[in-house]
């Protein structure tokens, strides 16, 4: 039983009350040998305390201590309060560098100015919980962390996170999209990742049945994506204002190489040489006289052999130029934008421009849900440029959508009129050489750009090859030849024409005599055979 003393507020226990009866009460009408020494701790409130400091029941003889106060540890001593630890690798001495270098003599921890700090409100932030934790030490093994996804979804998100921010910092770069955190091919990772309306609600459901256990770092990124509003709308967005410069320069290169390569063909004396050339040769053989020939033939001429050397028409025709036009070039060297503008399909090219447009105005219709989604959720009364209760920069991507997507309007407009014109200067470029209406409606420019192309590489090859061959020709001349001043080489300049005119001697008196073919041979009975070791008057070969 416990009583309460209504003029001091003490609390006596039974045994406390029958030994005060008996005992000598002190100044203040407690009992004298049951007067405790006040803590240091609940001194200041007015109460005579319990316990003494070290927990123990003064007697009568005894006087209580005298309350020391607290006083601040010298300055330089090191307090002994127990803060966490910073687990780094601490360097060992560090000695001046055995060199001059082009950084200095010392190291860059030498050359640090030193930092005062308030050691006292350290202490009281970073103050080590050892109840706390040595509860958890002793509480046994760590709790698995909660994971609800299959191994191959769970592996790409793994995978992905290793190259991108830390989770935590992803819905700010979202919301700002901020190309300094979060580049093109980051962007591309996330759009990878957006979690669906099943994976969210097993994820919930499972942390909703743990509540205490940790989440798996897979599932923690697809908890955290799911928590911000419009995730595919915004990711889309950025894409495409990251993409655009990509996407129109795939369109506008190839119209930049197709204008060019008409440039450079209908600008190169060799090619009209050719030309000239192959119909003239194409005349002789098939006994016509042809204005003209599709140029589709030119892929064709190292096909076509002559009967008596087998050599391809090409070399006939490379053969004439190096002889009427000694100037002529390679013609590939004067058409290289041809080159690559065989490398490119056209009708994809259409294909990706009607897609960029699909995807501007998409974007416009994505921004404005964004905008709404944004304005509802503020009150309409807050600036359009914050979402989600992120403050977004002024300079941030976010905030300059409007105008970009309004830029990219006005470049799509400018690219749909250079695309539209420089296919109708294709169409004029083949009727300007000889094609008729139906086809220039047939022709495709890929096609077209790579036979120029396939048979400019042809004809540079086939002119190389019969250059140096003329050139070992001429070498080997020079080499086997003996020079006109010795007597081998002046013996040879006199047997030459010698020899020469007896030879035409001989065929002249044979063209001059038709009726030595008309002689009987006496020596060849009437049966047409031969009497062997008898020989004819004319019976010897000419030597042509």
């Amino acid at each position: 039983m416990t009583t309460v003393d209504a003029g001091t507020g003490r609390c006596f226990g039974a045994t406390q009350q029958l030994q005060a009866e008996e005992l000598p009460l002190c100044s203040d009408g407690f009992p004298l040998s049951l007067r405790w020494e006040p803590t240091a701790a609940i001194g200041n409130t007015g109460s005579n305390g319990i316990l003494s400091e070290r927990g123990r029941i003064l007697r009568q003889d005894e006087e209580p201590a005298p309350v020391q106060a607290q006083t601040a540890p010298p300055e330089g001593t090191v307090t002994k309060s127990r803060t966490l630890k910073l687990h780094w690798k601490e360097l060992p001495n560090l000695a001046p560098l055995p060199r001059m270098t082009r950084f200095g003599m010392q190291t860059i921890w030498a050359e640090l100015e030193p930092v005062h700090l308030d050691t006292s409100l350290l202490g009281i932030l970073f103050k080590s919980k050892t109840c706390g934790t040595g509860s958890k030490v002793v509480s046994g093994r760590q709790q698995p962390s909660v994971s609800v996804l299959g191994m191959k979804r769970s592996n790409i998100i793994t995978i992905a996170l290793s190259s991108l921010p830390t989770p935590r910092l992803l819905p700010p770069a979202i919301y700002a999209m901020d190309s300094s955190i979060l580049d093109r091919e980051d962007v591309q990772r996330l759009r990878a990742l957006i979690p669906t309306e099943e994976e969210l609600s097993l994820i919930k459901e499972a942390k909703a049945q743990n509540p205490h256990a940790s989440l798996a770092q897979a599932e923690l990124c697809l908890l955290t994506l799911g928590e911000i509003p419009h995730l595919s709308t915004r990711l889309e967005l950025w894409a495409f204002a990251l993409d655009y410069d990509s996407l129109e320069k795939e369109i506008a290169e190839p119209l930049f190489h197709l204008k060019l390569a008409m440039k450079q063909l209908a600008a190169s004396q060799t090619f009209r040489y050719i030309l000239a050339t192959v119909l003239a040769i194409g005349n002789f053989l098939n006994g016509c006289k042809a204005r003209g020939f599709e140029l589709s033939y030119l892929s064709k001429l190292s096909q076509v052999r002559d009967t008596h050397t087998r050599q391809p028409l090409l070399h006939h025709v490379c053969v004439l130029l190096l002889q009427l036009h000694p100037d002529s070039s390679d013609l590939h060297s004067d058409i290289a934008a041809v080159t690559k503008a065989a490398k490119y399909d056209y009708a994809q090219v259409q294909v990706s421009f009607t897609q960029l447009e699909a995807m501007c105005k998409a974007s416009w219709e994505q921004l404005k849900i964004l905008e709404r989604a944004e304005d509802k959720r503020k009150g309409g009364k807050m600036d359009r440029s914050k979402g989600a209760n992120e403050e977004v920069p002024e300079n941030s991507l976010r905030h300059r959508l409007p105008k970009i997507l309004k830029d990219c309007e006005e470049r799509l407009k400018v690219l749909r009129a250079v695309h539209r014109r420089v296919i109708n200067r294709f169409h004029s470029f083949l009727l300007f050489l000889g094609y008729s209406h139906s086809m220039v409606r047939d022709t495709k420019a890929e096609d077209f750009c790579r036979t120029i192309s396939n048979f400019s590489l042809e004809y540079r090859n086939a002119r190389q090859t019969i250059i140096l061959q003329r050139e070992r020709e001429q070498q080997r001349a020079v080499a086997g030849s003996p020079a006109p001043g010795t007597p081998v080489g002046r013996r040879k300049c006199q047997q030459v024409p010698l020899q020469d005119s007896d030879e035409q001697c001989r065929l002249e008196k044979v063209l001059r005599t038709p009726e030595l073919s008309s002689r009987v041979d006496i020596t060849v009975s009437q049966s047409r055979r031969r009497i062997g070791g008898l020989k004819g008057v004319n019976s010897r070969k000419i030597t042509w």
